[in-house]
């Protein structure tokens, strides 16, 4: 009977690791990271809206999309000039930000501020940041185009997150790594612009 508990929790540790190689990142997920040779390099760490998290000696370090081994790959290759040997980086995910409902096919997004068309707009799933822009009817003459901001809040923690987004760059065709996609619930922000903008 124990040798048949022993293979059950065998085949359920197995099952959980093989989730867990072919899950992928995404923002809003926290990630745990331990560095084995150096302990106060020990976190939890947000995925923040553009996919990235930001590491001691690694600074901002691109994670959605990739898996966690992938993930434990990059960071050693990230810090490991600060070590005499390569790191051992061990990432678990903590938390997972709500995945889509398969079902449906729009978000609710919020524009506030310097646009031509305020209020709520229901776009289609995988909307960038742009393109959401664009069918809230753009924005007026007074915008501070170089400062709009993207707010977020974390449905399982509620904690809130702040981008802020250089929509000139973005239009010419600069920094398009800051064209977010968006999640159900996201708030634009863009502010007046000043008097010397």
């Amino acid at each position: 009977m124990k040798s048949m508990v022993l293979a059950v929790l065998a085949i359920f540790a197995a099952a959980a690791a093989h989730a867990q190689g072919a899950f992928t990142v995404s923002a809003g997920d926290t990630l745990s990271i331990e560095v084995l040779e150096d302990s106060q390099l020990n976190r939890q760490v947000l995925v923040l809206p553009d996919g990235t998290i930001n590491f001691p000696f690694a600074g901002s370090v691109p994670v959605a999309g990739r898996t966690v081994s992938q993930v434990e790959s990059v960071l050693e290759s990230a810090i490991s000039p600060n070590f005499a040997s390569t790191p051992n980086v061990f990432v678990t995910v903590r938390e997972v930000e709500a995945r889509p409902v398969v079902g449906t096919r729009t978000i609710d997004v919020f524009f506030l501020g310097e646009v031509n068309e305020p209020g709520t707009q229901a776009v289609p799933r995988g909307t960038t940041f742009l393109q959401a822009l664009a069918m809230g009817g753009g924005l007026t003459p007074f915008a501070a185009d170089k400062r709009v901001q993207l707010r977020r809040i974390n449905p399982r923690t509620g904690a809130a997150q702040l981008v802020q987004i250089n929509y000139r760059a973005l239009t010419r065709g600069g920094a398009l790594s800051r064209d977010i996609v968006l999640a159900d619930g996201d708030v634009i922000l863009v502010p007046s612009r000043g008097l010397f903008e």
